[in-house]
Order: structure tokens, then sequence, then C-alpha cells
């Protein structure tokens, strides 16, 4: 496993552990909450490898910052993006995707989120286990 992206790149608390919305141990420390000056909330999500969030969507768009390990994004429709530290990827209004860890690696990245999460179904186990690096 590429545990060594994990020590390298916690760079907040690990958080809590995440329970809805996610297949697989995930952990969420949030960083700001308070709607002033960006009127974004911004969280610092762990995963572990093969962990993932389900398919979503935001109202007003994400913006992901990778500051860790190897993972996963992708949206409906199109083939999944391998991510690696320093990837910055900006997911417009209302585009379903999903994003998480590679099965062999941690993954870690800051999610700005300035509006409402729709929260879909989860991504199946058929589904993650075809990407392919």
């Amino acid at each position: 496993m590429k545990n060594e992206h994990l020590s390298n790149s916690t760079i907040f608390p690990l958080g809590q552990k995440v329970e809805q919305n996610f297949i697989g141990d995930a952990y969420l420390q949030m960083v700001l909450a308070d709607p002033t000056p960006l009127n974004t909330a911004i969280g610092n999500v762990t995963f572990a490898p093969g962990a993932r969030n389900n398919w979503h969507s935001h109202h007003v768009g994400q913006v992901l910052l990778v500051t860790g390990g190897e993972g996963w994004y992708q949206e409906e429709g199109k083939a999944a993006r391998l991510l690696k530290t320093g990837d910055v990827i900006n997911i417009p209004a209302n585009v379903k995707h999903w994003h998480g860890a590679t099965k062999d690696s941690w993954f870690v990245h800051l999610a700005l989120t300035p509006g409402p999460t729709d929260w879909l179904e989860p991504v199946s186990d058929e589904e993650y286990n075809k990407l392919k690096y």
C-alpha cells in the first residue's frame, strides 16, 4: 500500500469517519465553514485505499485540491481520471460525479464546496473494479 502519501500529506487532522454517502473508510475534517469571506465550506477529506463517495452533484459546483496519494475522479458518461498530488479539479454546477482513492493508495484532497450537495447512488464495486491506471 502507498501509505507514505498519507503521512506526508496530512496537513490537517484526520477528522471524523464519514458514515453516510461513502463506501469504505473515509474521514472529514472541516477546515472552514464560515460563510465569510469566501461563502464556501472547505473540508479535508481522507480516503483509505478503495474508499470512494457516492455519485453526487453540487448546486454551485466544487473545486478539489489534491494534497496526497492517488485517486479517481469521474463525471457521468466520461472516463475516470487518475488524480495525483497537486492536481486541481474544477467541477461545474450540477455535474454528476464521484471521487475516491485508488485500490492501493490513500487519497487526500481539500474540497471547496460553496453550496448544497445532492447525494445519489453508490459507485458499485463492479464499476469501481473496472478502473485501470
